[in-house]
């Protein structure tokens, strides 16, 4: 879908399985950060997201509940936005292992435009305790 509708996937991450985070009594999530080539702006890549979510069956029941898909622009190269509709960098990523741990797969050096600080960084100074371990390795994912 995000290859028909956003832009080429260059690379993808290994899938991690993570605890829950913000509403920890639920079962762990499976995540992955991929590298996207678009020539969308921004705010057309979100409105992408949105479609794919919904037509993937996303229903917004709570806040950090359980959800089949949910989608994040984690960074758009070095922009930097913040608007009632879209943050970028996403802004709390330096707070989550379930983003850093895959992110820092694809770009470890890749430094956060309002940080000033790499993806590796962020990841190794990560106050979050939650799990975040390798489910599935790239080897063993189907081709996109």
């Amino acid at each position: 879908m995000v290859n028909d509708t956003i832009g080429t996937i260059i690379r993808y991450s290994n899938i991690y399985e993570t605890a829950a985070w913000g509403l920890k009594d639920q079962d762990d999530f499976l995540n992955q950060a991929i590298e996207v080539v678009t020539e969308l702006s921004p705010e057309e890549v979100l409105k992408e997201i949105q479609a794919i979510e919904k037509n993937m069956g996303r229903v917004k029941i709570k806040k950090w509940g359980r959800r089949l898909i949910d989608i994040d622009i984690l960074f758009f190269e070095s922009v930097v936005i913040n608007t009632d509709r879209l943050t970028i960098p996403h802004p709390f990523l330096q707070e989550r292992n379930f983003v850093l741990a895959p992110l820092s797969e694809l770009i470890p050096e890749f430094i956060h435009p309002v940080l000033k600080r790499s993806v590796h960084q962020l990841f190794a100074e990560s106050q979050d305790k939650l799990k975040a371990e390798i489910f599935l390795e790239q080897d063993d994912l189907p081709d996109s």
